[in-house]
Parts: C-alpha cells; sequence; structure tokens
C-alpha cells in the first residue's frame, strides 16, 4: 500500500542516483531486505518509479527498508528526511547520537529503552521496521569522542526541590517537571546484581532466552527513573556504570539474537553512559563488543579499529586480563580481514597478557567469563577465518578440555568449529559428529548466532550431501534451522 505526496519525490531520486542504484536494484534491494525479517514484498522498478515520479509513499516498514537498502550501498545511515519520507510512520533515529552534555546523553538512552518495549508490545515493530540499517560507520563518532574525552568532568544531577513535595526524598526533574527519587548506593546495587543475573542467563540459555530478554524490561523500568534522579557525582558515576552495563548486555543480547541494528544502537549509548561514570576499562569493553560485532558482520578493518581505540585508552589501566581480552578482539578482526601476521602478533601479545594475569587482580565482574578456554576457543576461530585447519583442531582441543554447565552457548559455538576443522582436514566422519553434539547444545538455548554457525556448518558439508551421515546430520538439524529466531 502506497499514499500520495505532491509532486515527485526529487530527493528520492537524488540519492538514488548519488548512490548509483537502479530502480529495479533498489526494488530487489528492499525485498531482500524485507525477506530477512519474514516479509514478503514483491516491489519492482514500476513501483519504485512511481515513489520518484509520483511521490507515492510505501506504507509499514518499506521506507525504513529503502533507507537502510541505499545506506548498505553508501556506506552510512541514511535518515528518511534525506530520501523525502520523513512523513511515513516513524521509528525515530534513537540511539545513534553520542552527546557531549551528559543531560542530553541521558535523554538519549532513555528514548531508547522507551523505545525498545514499545517495539516488543507491538510485536517487534521498532527493530523490524529498522531491518538491515546497521551501519559500520555509524560507531566513527562514538570511538573518537570517546577517545578524546573518556570521562565526563562532573554527572551530579540536582533538579530544584519540587514546590509541596512531601520530603527531600521527592524532587522536580528541572527538564520535565516530574517527580523524581534521590538515588543512592543501594539502587546502583541492584542494577549490578541485575545484570549479573543477566549475564548468567545469557551464557547458559542464550540472548533469546525469556530471561534475558527481560533486561529492555531493566532499563525501561529501573535504570530510567534512576539515570533521571537526583544524585551526587559520586553515586552518578557508580550509577552511569551499572546502566551502562546493562545497556551493553542488552546490546549482547540482541547481537546474539540477530538483531543487528537494535544491539548497535545498544552499543552506542552504553558507551556514553561509560564515558559518564569515567570507567574507562568499561568502555574499552563496550568498543571490543562494537568490534566483535562488526568482524562478525564482515567489517574486519573496521573491527581492528575499534579494538585498538580500546586498547590505546586502557594501557596503563586495566588489568592484565582484560588487555589480555583487548588483544584477544583485535586477533579476531584481524583474522577476519585476512592479515595472518597482525592476527597472530595480537594473539601472542593476548596470551603474553593472560599469563601475566594473577588471582588477586582487580579484573572487572564483568571478565568474569574470560580465562584459557575462552582464548583457546576466539584463537581457534581465528585461525579458522586463515584457513588453518591445523591450528584450529590444536586450539579447539584446548577449548573443549573443560565443558562447562554455566558457558554452555560457548561450549556449542565451540564444538560447531571443531566440526569445521575435522571437515577441512579431510575427517568427514568427526566432522559429523562434532556438528551432533553441538546441535545437541543448540537444542537446549536460545541463540540466532549459534544457529548461524550451525548453517554455516551445513553449508560446508553441501559437497558431501549425498553421505548417509550428513544426510543424517542434516535432518537433525531441521527443527533447529525452522524454528522461529
Amino acid at each position: 500500500m502506497s499514499r500520495e505526496q505532491r509532486g515527485p519525490n526529487e530527493k528520492l531520486g537524488a540519492v538514488l542516483a548519488l548512490a548509483g542504484i537502479s530502480n529495479a536494484g533498489l526494488a530487489r534491494r528492499v525485498n531482500d531486505l524485507g525477506s530477512q525479517r519474514g516479509l514478503t514484498l514483491r516491489y519492482d522498478k514500476t513501483s519504485v518509479a512511481r515513489w520518484v515520479s509520483k511521490g507515492m509513499v510505501p506504507q509499514g516498514a518499506a521506507p525504513h527498508l529503502i533507507a537502510a537498502a541505499i545506506g548498505q550501498k553508501l556506506g552510512r545511515p541514511v535518515p528518511l528526511h534525506e530520501i523525502g519520507l520523513a512523513d511515513a510512520d516513524p521509528a525515530p533515529e534513537v540511539g545513534l547520537a553520542f552527546p557531549r552534555d551528559v543531560r542530553a546523553a541521558v535523554k538519549s538512552a532513555t528514548e531508547l529503552y522507551r523505545l525498545d518495549l514499545a517495539g516488543r508490545r507491538a510485536g517487534g515493530g521498532i527493530w523490524q521496521s529498522l531491518a538491515g540499517s546497521f551501519a559500520v560507520s555509524a560507531y566513527a563518532t562514538p570511538a573518537s569522542r570517546w577517545l578524546i574525552t573518556p570521562a565526563d568532568s562532573s554527572v551530579a544531577r540536582e533538579p530544584h526541590v519540587a514546590e509541596g513535595a512531601a520530603g527531600p526524598e521527592s524532587t522536580d526533574s528541572a527538564e520535565d517537571g516530574a517527580k523524581v527519587q534521590k538515588v543512592g548506593h543501594s539502587d546502583v546495587q541492584k542494577l549490578r546484581e541485575a545484570a549479573e543475573d543477566a549475564r548468567r542467563w545469557d551464557s547458559k540459555y542464550g540472548g533469546g532466552d525469556w530471561r534475558s530478554s527481560m533486561v529492555p524490561e531493566c532499563l525501561r523500568v529501573e535504570a530510567a527513573p534512576l539515570l533521571l534522579g537526583s544524585y551526587s557525582d559520586e553515586v552518578g558515576r557508580s550509577l552511569f556504570g551499572a546502566a551502562a552495563e546493562l545497556t551493553r548486555l542488552a546490546g549482547w543480547m540482541a547481537f546474539d539474537t540477530g538483531q543487528q541494528e537494535a544491539a548497535q544502537r545498544y552499543y552506542i549509548q552504553a558507551l556514553r553512559l561509560a564515558r559518564a561514570a569515567a570507567d574507562v576499562p568499561l568502555g574499552g569493553y563496550v568498543l571490543a563488543s562494537m568490534s566483535l560485532q562488526a568482524t562478525y558482520r564482515g567489517f574486519g578493518d573496521e573491527g581492528v579499529d575499534l579494538a585498538q581505540a580500546a586498547l590505546e585508552r586502557n594501557r596503563g589501566l586495566a588489568t592484565a586480563r582484560t588487555m589480555s581480552f583487548f588483544r584477544l578482539v583485535e586477533a579476531r578482526a584481524h583474522a577476519r580481514a585476512g592479515d595472518a601476521q597482525a592476527a597472530g602478533a595480537a594473539l601472542r601479545a593476548a596470551e603474553g597478557w593472560l599469563e601475566r594475569a594473577r588471582d588477586g587482580d582487580s579484573d572487572p565482574s564483568w571478565l568474569g567469563f574470560y580465562s584459557y578456554d575462552r582464548f583457546a576457543a576466539d584463537a581457534a576461530e581465528c585461525y579458522r577465518d586463515l584457513k588453518a585447519p591445523r591450528q584450529v583442531r590444536r586450539f579447539t582441543e584446548q577449548a573443549l578440555s573443560r565443558p562447562t554447565e554455566e558457558f554452555v552457548r560457548s561450549h556449542g559455538l565451540r564444538l560447531v568449529v571443531s566440526a569445521v576443522a575435522e571437515l577441512e582436514s579431510g575427517n568427514l566422519d568427526a566432522a559429523c559428529e562434532q556438528g551432533t553434539r553441538a546441535l545437541e547444545v543448540a537444542g537446549r538455548i536460545s541463540s540466532a548466532r549459534t544457529t548461524e554457525y550451525v548453517k554455516d556448518l551445513l553449508h560446508r558439508l553441501e559437497p558431501y550431501g549425498d553421505e548417509p551421515r550428513v544426510v543424517e546430520l542434516r535432518e537433525r538439524a531441521r527443527p533447529l534451522l525452522v524454528a522461529p529466531a
């Protein structure tokens, strides 16, 4: 369905010309993006001609898909107003800003929290509308601003006492007149406990598990009122740190469930909150998460930049274990970019930092997952990308030496990587055996990322499609592949 504007949409025509996209090409891209979100769209070159020459405005998610399709070609986000479709049902571009002012940062984060819940109530509305709108270039400004100034000078927030308020615990917000609470350390501690619980559930059941999906609700109901409350600089720093941890977790869970556009927005806001917290290692952790996402999406060079940004500001600040993890993330990006020499150097540095780590070090709580097992698992993935199966097998054996119920998803991913290594080494039986074990794990969790790993394994097995072992594995995988993401 479309509605008519007044005259041609010259903005859309101009941007299409700039991007070098034909009418038929845009239609195909929009249909493909829609298909990725379960939408059946049948636009063709005539549809696009109507949008441009007659000013017809497609309804539903289509305007956002058009912007995303053009943005992918241009390599940057394309807002609706740039293509003359700002009057379409709006999906605000919230979460992409990295404000300099701390109060504007609070507004940006809390707007994102509210938007996510609205999308969930509408059956995924906002994120479905933003389908495919991930743009790695959106990380450039946040990373550079964080590098220049990784901490705000003051974050104290003291709204005026409300006239007629019941007591000192009730105040009015200077922005909107709404009553806000006086925030204390006990309030912050509740957020930190929520983050710890969420990390545990995510590792064990995947980002799509209903217990993990409560994080956005916690951000909206618990974190947002606190951020909009009244607090001293000391309490505020702690509050921003806890909110940053939860927001990064929301991004990581979105990433694990395939909602890349949501993950990107959460990560940007988490980095801004970490800056307000003056927590440089936490900011580095958010940048490392951004790097892993960029690498996973195929942007290895940008992944290197983000990982190195995390490293640069943390020299002399972060613990040895933290620095090891940042170098490991850098290695992942180098490997995806095809730079074997740089990847090897980063892996050696990561291992060296890990050897220096001691049990008594003041490692941050969010790094509790990182051990030699995790190092070995990521090293195996580096060598998988570099097509070195012997090294993949060596590190995967180390990564699988101590399976644990605490990190179920990681165990499943390691099994798939092991299966790929066995296949590339010519061991079809072993590959199918490891693939079967991976499917057993994948069936216990809700993780689109794990499903993608399984799909990749099955794709690699296609040349052996008539082999009974492969046929059996493919049948075992069928329930996982047809299940909703």
